[in-house]
């Protein structure tokens, strides 16, 4: 099993408008494509915000290929255009963080 750690650092003002989006349209999307997250947060520091959310897949060539479905779904690609070209720009970076566990981990499995 492989876990993926994102964080995207919002614009502060857009947060609202990308959590929207997030809920109510890249998860349903997502699901589409088996995508498994397991958790979702927000944290902040001084004038930063950032989402974070956690995934969980069978294995890292799934990981990449449901990614790739996922970018490349028309619907998608839409609700970005039109909520862009309404909001302007919501993300300021991205880190994508593949997770392996180690072999001294106190939980081997982190599905929920």
């Amino acid at each position: 099993m492989v876990h993926q750690l994102r964080i995207y650092e919002l614009y502060k003002d857009n947060t609202g408008v990308f959590h929207d989006r997030f809920h109510k349209h890249a998860m349903r999307i997502m699901e589409r494509y088996d995508f498994n997250i397991v958790s979702t947060w927000e944290s902040e520091q001084e004038d930063r915000v950032e989402f974070v959310y956690l995934l969980t897949w069978p294995n890292e060539q799934t990981m990449k290929a449901q990614w790739e479905k996922f970018m490349a779904d028309q619907e998608w690609k839409d609700i970005k255009k039109i909520t862009g070209s309404k909001h302007g720009r919501f993300v300021n970076g991205i880190e994508d963080r593949k997770l392996i566990l180690t072999d001294f981990s106190p939980r081997k499995l982190l599905t929920l």
